[in-house]
């Protein structure tokens, strides 16, 4: 099995990998379809279904859709060009994506939320269709958004979740204890590992310059959030906090008075910075999802700015352990919210974040496991009731919770010797099945949990 850390971390657009980075993706895969179909198309409809109609308006999910069709993606969006381009829809109905004749489409009629007829693949799911100049369905598919920004087919779906098609790599670990193995038969850590797989598949120079990235917008993300205040958009009228806490935290350095657990506040502000910046429809890297995008760059931030020694030569090594442990999580469980609840979200965000900390803090490949096994344990049964379905109550604070229990994960494993009573395999297939069991009102559908507990209106 092998997924990359550029398949698990993404660089995108909020509010929601899911719900507004996958449909948009799917649109994309659609137009492309439509490119190389010998039809001649003259209009399109979507329709949404499961979580991605019951929590679409809050996710940015029509907007996604909209501007999908239109041609615009995730890596390359322009939040100015984008706002122009729905204006110009909602006036003409009519998008003008680049290969493709003039396709007409009124969001107002052509993009439907079906809420009554869940579809069976997954949560979230949504139909695509061409149609001719009659009106008639010529072209149809059918699209899941499986969490963190993956999107699959219904027929890639019925395939399973290995579709991994490239070449063989070095170290195929599907599992936590085949990663062990592997690690104590070669004598090398998980990072090295990783980083020999993606090396035999994209080269060393890409892999350098591609992380390199990552963890530049994951700070650019932090910065912004902490110098933007603020009201965030969707009617909660929720304020921007990271950058108030952010300047008392700055003004209270060197005060003596200052309690050592002061430190918890500098992780969740980085966090919550990041997930402001989500809810705000900002610039974000999926960590693995946006949901979840505050958790690891603020255990990483805490890590170079506030760890002794700590150095960015080792910020490489922190996002290959993380994305190793998320891919395991991914392939063997779940990182969608719709699908298992927050504790697929921010339990595996927190999971990876200790992985990725105790490595680059000399921790053992058995002392990295330990540390995501510890963080995963303690975020079991976790739900996703997003209030008014809107990314920001209870997901802004979330994430700072998030933070402060990777790190406190990854200290607990380094204090150990790496052996434990809860297998990382045994506890991601514990997260599976509570996900399954879980009731869908507590699974981003916004109909239950706090969603329906707080006064919204």
């Amino acid at each position: 099995m092998f997924l990359s850390v550029f398949d698990m971390f993404k660089v995108g657009v909020g509010p929601s990998s899911s719900h507004t980075m996958g449909p948009m993706v799917a649109a994309a895969r659609f137009l492309d379809q439509m490119r190389s179909s010998p039809f001649q198309f003259a209009g399109l409809r979507a329709s949404l279904h499961g979580s991605l109609a019951f929590t679409g308006v809050g996710h940015a999910t029509d907007r996604a859709v909209i501007l999908g069709l239109a041609g615009f993606s995730p890596d390359s969006y322009d939040a100015g060009a984008a706002e122009r381009e729905l204006v110009r829809i909602g006036r003409e109905w009519v998008v003008h994506p680049d290969g493709l004749n003039p396709l007409a489409f009124d969001p107002g009629k052509d993009l439907i939320f079906d809420y009554d007829h869940a579809l069976p693949g997954h949560a979230n799911a949504m139909i695509l269709m061409a149609t001719d100049a009659q009106g008639d369905v010529t072209l149809q598919e059918t699209y899941y958004s499986v969490g963190g920004g993956f999107v699959m087919t219904e027929a890639e779906l019925a395939t399973g979740k290995d579709t991994d098609d490239g070449p063989p790599v070095p170290y195929p670990f599907r599992s936590a204890a085949e990663m062990l193995t592997m690690a104590k038969r070669s004598g090398m850590t998980i990072a090295a590992m990783k980083r020999a797989n993606e090396v035999s598949r994209i080269g060393q120079d890409e892999l350098v310059r591609g992380a390199g990235r990552l963890w530049s917008v994951m700070n650019a993300c932090i910065d912004r959030g902490l110098e933007t205040d603020g009201v965030l958009p969707g009617g909660l009228n929720v304020r921007r906090r990271a950058k108030g806490i952010h300047d008392a935290l700055l003004s209270e350095r060197g005060m003596n008075l200052t309690a050592p657990h002061t430190i918890n506040d500098w992780m969740s502000v980085y966090a919550m910075a990041v997930n402001e910046e989500n809810a705000a429809g900002g610039q974000v890297v999926t960590a693995p999802t946006n949901g979840a995008a505050g958790v690891l760059p603020a255990v990483l931030r805490y890590y170079l700015d506030h760890v002794p020694g700590a150095s960015t030569a080792h910020v490489e090594d922190f996002l290959l352990t993380a994305a190793a442990i998320g891919g395991l999580v991914k392939f063997n469980a779940s990182i969608s919210g719709a699908e298992a609840g927050c504790q697929a979200e921010v339990g595996s965000a927190s999971a990876m974040a200790a992985a990725g900390l105790c490595a680059v803090l000399g921790g053992t490949p058995e002392q990295v496991e330990n540390a995501a096994e510890i963080a995963l344990e303690h975020h079991l049964g976790m739900t996703c009731d997003p209030v008014r379905g809107l990314v920001q109550v209870p997901c802004i604070e979330r994430n700072g919770l998030g933070a402060i229990k990777a790190v406190s994960a990854a200290s607990l494993a380094l204090r150990g010797d790496g052996q434990h009573m809860v297998p990382l395999d045994a506890c991601i297939e514990t997260m599976r099945q509570t996900g399954a069991d879980m009731s869908e009102k507590y699974k981003e559908t916004a109909l239950g949990g706090l969603a329906v507990n707080v006064p919204n209106c």
